[in-house]
């Protein structure tokens, strides 16, 4: 089912064909139900089919680079204006292009459910209709945007058995009254309707992705450095700045706030009289996930989604500690258990079975071990590490996977004093978060694979990591990325296909197999790794221009004697960084950038 936005469903579709959800803060354009029918079927002797759509106007906002949209935005249409003038400096801008053409050519897009029952078992994004266009805009720019339509002869629609009496109807309900954002001029008509296109094109743009029905909480001097935050947030998600699971997850909830708002509005009218006790409860229900999830939002928005993710703590469970009797349980996580699985551990070994790891993790003290056995495994609890335990395969790495749940934010999460992961694979799928985030304490991995999909290893600020013989790849982020004020020890590690965003342009702030923020100063200690394949430098030093004495942009350091060089060696003493018979294969190995 299509989005909308405070007042109005629209329809859904493509992002980069301008066809998505509305956002737009018009009255509805649904209430057709009447008129509604089944599923079409194949056309009958009398309904002849629909010509095909004519193209609409080409998007030039694709094209247009960051810089130039928010000097559109934020220092032509929004200067100096609270957020809750948004609409009328919007309405104001369309209303001066829509004077130069009274009637003009264009698609109406619309959600499915307006015409057809069981609208979600509908396999196309809208329907559209060629429709002739009179524009006779109000005095008042305050009001809503909408446009008187007919249908355009010869009708036309993406649907090919659609019937013309069917889309009659539908407009008779609606007195022939859409609004002007669901309409898509036809292309190569004449440059006033290019003109009203790429105006109805940046108007789209603002409510699909710039605009939020919380901003008339933000004052007028913020507001503009808002929009140009999430002009920012926009382009990096959209060049892989920020990697795609992230960027989807964000768009995701983005759009299942836009979605849980129009139900609250729509229930709320639904109310005819004075609300049972039921019907108020449901309301407040409806609305305390509404501001959970904006809240949520604004968090992301705040943080701009890097790739670390969000730096709220994601630990809430407290420390258990060891059992009041000191003794420590070996949790086994099977399927079924036989005797030749325990053969080789002491008679005195407490023991415990588990056929699920969320399971075993859930009952773990501090000093307790989990034993895991091949197979496939998902564990939330994996995201709530907070005893010291260990955690192994009973096997080769390759025989232990364990998957990340999609539908939540973090993976492997870590505050304990020291937990260790051994002989595992780690298989990212959506998480938000890095693959493994060490919020705080020690985390050890020894012969692991971490395969990742969106980023790769975290270590906070005072948490410290080692890694020893594992493999860590495909993080569209660092590989390894060292917080300020973290510890770590690589040995004998393969760090590769790292950092390979959507994009040939890596961010600065992302490059390199391995990231080092250096303020306060992260310790560092490699040996025996082997760091190849990556798109960028072996290792990044981040570093504040004004706190060390480099020189604008990447310093590349190759030859041998160089004065470059030595200074690499004074920052790499600086920064506690050893690095001793590492091979770094990457095209540039070493690099120091400027933040």
């Amino acid at each position: 089912m299509a989005s909308s936005g405070p007042e109005e469903g629209a329809a859904e579709g493509d992002p980069a064909s301008g066809e998505t959800s509305r956002s737009w803060p018009a009255g509805p354009s649904s209430g057709a139900g009447r008129s509604r029918r089944p599923l079409l079927s194949s056309p009958g002797e009398e309904e002849a089919e629909a010509d095909p759509l004519p193209a609409q106007s080409l998007s030039h906002l694709r094209a247009m680079s960051g810089r130039d949209k928010v000097a559109l935005y934020c220092d032509r249409l929004l200067r100096g204006r609270k957020a809750e003038d948004a609409n009328e400096a919007m309405s104001k801008y369309l209303l001066e292009k829509l004077k130069m053409k009274e009637k003009w050519l264009g698609v109406w897009k619309t959600n499915p459910e307006l015409f057809f029952i069981n609208s979600e078992d509908v396999l196309i994004p809208f329907v559209g209709i060629l429709v002739e266009v009179t524009c006779k805009p109000s005095q008042s720019t305050s009001s809503h945007l909408k446009a008187s339509v007919s249908v355009a002869e010869p009708f036309s629609s993406n649907i090919a058995n659609i019937p013309r009496e069917l889309v009659d109807n539908v407009l008779d309900e609606l007195d022939h009254c859409v609004p002007l954002l669901e309409i898509y001029p036809v292309e190569g008509k004449d440059m006033v309707v290019f003109d009203i296109a790429q105006a109805l094109d940046v108007v789209r743009f603002f409510y699909d992705f710039l605009w939020r029905d919380w901003d008339e909480d933000e004052s007028c001097e913020t507001y503009a450095a808002l929009i140009e935050e999430r002009i920012k947030l926009w382009c990096d998600i959209e060049n892989g700045t920020i990697p795609a699971p992230i960027g989807q997850r964000f768009r995701k909830n983005l759009e299942k706030y836009k979605n849980m708002h129009l139900e609250l509005i729509q229930y709320q009218s639904n109310i005819k009289e004075e609300p049972t006790a039921e019907e108020a409860v449901e309301c407040w229900k409806k609305y305390y996930e509404l501001v959970m999830l904006c809240g949520l939002l604004k968090i992301w928005e705040d943080l701009r989604l890097r790739a670390h993710g969000p730096l709220t703590p994601r630990i809430l469970r407290r420390r258990r500690g060891h059992r009041d009797d000191g003794k420590a349980v070996t949790h086994i996580v099977a399927k079924t258990m036989t005797a030749d699985m325990v053969k080789d551990f002491s008679v005195d070994t407490l023991l415990q079975q588990h056929d699920n790891l969320n399971m075993a993790l859930d009952s773990c003290y501090s000093g307790d071990s989990v034993v895991i056995f091949p197979g496939e495994y998902k564990a939330a609890n994996l995201s709530m590490l907070t005893e010291d335990i260990i955690i192994q395969g009973a096997g080769k790495p390759e025989e232990i996977v364990i998957v990340s749940e999609p539908t939540h934010e973090s993976f492997v999460v870590s505050k304990a004093q020291n937990v260790k992961l051994m002989h595992l694979t780690l298989v990212q799928q959506g998480t938000v978060d890095g693959i493994v985030v060490v919020e705080s304490g020690h985390m050890t991995f020894v012969n692991c694979i971490l395969k990742c999909e969106g980023t790769g290893v975290s270590v906070l600020t005072g948490a410290s990591l080692t890694i020893t013989n594992s493999e860590i790849t495909g993080a569209q982020g660092a590989g390894v990325e060292l917080h300020p004020g973290s510890t770590a020890i690589l040995e004998g590690n393969k760090i590769h296909h790292c950092n390979n965003f959507k994009t040939s342009e890596s961010p600065q702030g992302a490059l390199g197999g391995i990231n080092i923020k250096v303020v306060p100063v992260p310790k560092l200690k490699m040996k025996n790794n082997h760091i190849y394949s990556n798109n960028g430098y072996g290792v990044t030093i981040l570093q504040p221009t004004d706190q060390l004495s480099t020189t604008g942009g990447i310093l590349e350091f190759t030859a041998s004697g160089d004065a470059e060089e030595d200074m690499l060696s004074k920052l790499m003493h600086e920064l506690s960084v050893e690095m001793s018979s590492n091979t770094l294969d990457d095209i540039k190995g070493l690099s120091i950038v400027n933040s």
